[in-house]
């Protein structure tokens, strides 16, 4: 992927590299961004939003970036992988933003990212050793729940560790890690249930830039109550 395709200014590797690190610069990494967004930050002069399709294309492809269409509204979300992709982008030395006109906003950008590689946190959650892929996980049906039990605390752990959570893993987080591994109301029973059976304290607390889609993919309760964290219970 190094040469240019349709109108791309500059090679596709470039393109893919710019238009990850687009994403992760609208916070895609925690909340879909719409596509018009996204597309706004990317296409330069002389350069259609189509002319991105197919490295759009290929990234959906390889679990680098997640699209979801819902009432005809395209949203795009930046997954662990893509984020390992966008390390890999920058870091290679045949990288620069090519053209005479870049504006701010990608150098802006990359300037976040260098200032978020100091933060006390770390960038993305490291996938451990035995982590399942993306496309692994979508294929390994959660069918019980002792199967579901063991996936949902194997991902809070990581999501915990990695983002330093300190024992409050969002539960949107969890639920987009498990995918459609399960259906949306088996995950809801069944995380009830691990807090019955004391596994879990499902909490509300205060939530700071609450949008519509994490708040959809958090949890309601039989009982009406909102919940968005869920905190491990110690043995």
């Amino acid at each position: 992927m190094s040469t240019p395709a349709n109108g791309l200014r500059g090679s596709q590797t470039q393109a893919q590299t710019r238009l990850l690190l687009s994403l992760w610069d609208l916070q895609g990494l925690d909340q879909a961004v719409k596509r018009s967004e996204l597309n706004k930050r990317l296409v330069r002069s002389q350069e259609k939003a189509k002319d991105y399709q197919l490295i759009v294309d290929q990234l959906e492809k390889d679990g680098a970036i997640k699209i979801t269409t819902k009432n005809r509204s395209v949203t795009v979300s930046l997954t662990p992988q893509g984020l390992e992709l966008l390390k890999s982008g920058l870091q290679d030395p045949d990288f620069e933003f090519s053209g005479s006109i870049i504006g701010t906003k990608f150098p802006n950008a990359l300037l976040k990212w260098v200032r978020s590689l100091g933060d006390s946190s770390p960038v993305s959650p490291p996938l451990a050793p035995e982590a399942e892929p993306q496309q692994d996980k979508k294929a390994s049906k959660l069918k019980t729940y002792g199967d579901f039990k063991k996936a949902v605390l194997t991902v809070y752990d990581q999501l915990n560790q990695g983002y330093n959570l300190k024992d409050l893993v969002q539960i949107y987080r969890i639920r987009r890690e498990i995918g459609d591994r399960v259906e949306r109301l088996q995950f809801n029973e069944w995380l009830v249930k691990m807090q019955e059976d004391d596994i879990f304290q499902l909490m509300s607390g205060e939530v700071a830039e609450m949008t519509p889609d994490k708040k959809e993919d958090s949890l309601t309760l039989p009982s009406g109550a909102f919940r968005f964290y869920a905190k491990r219970q110690k043995p």
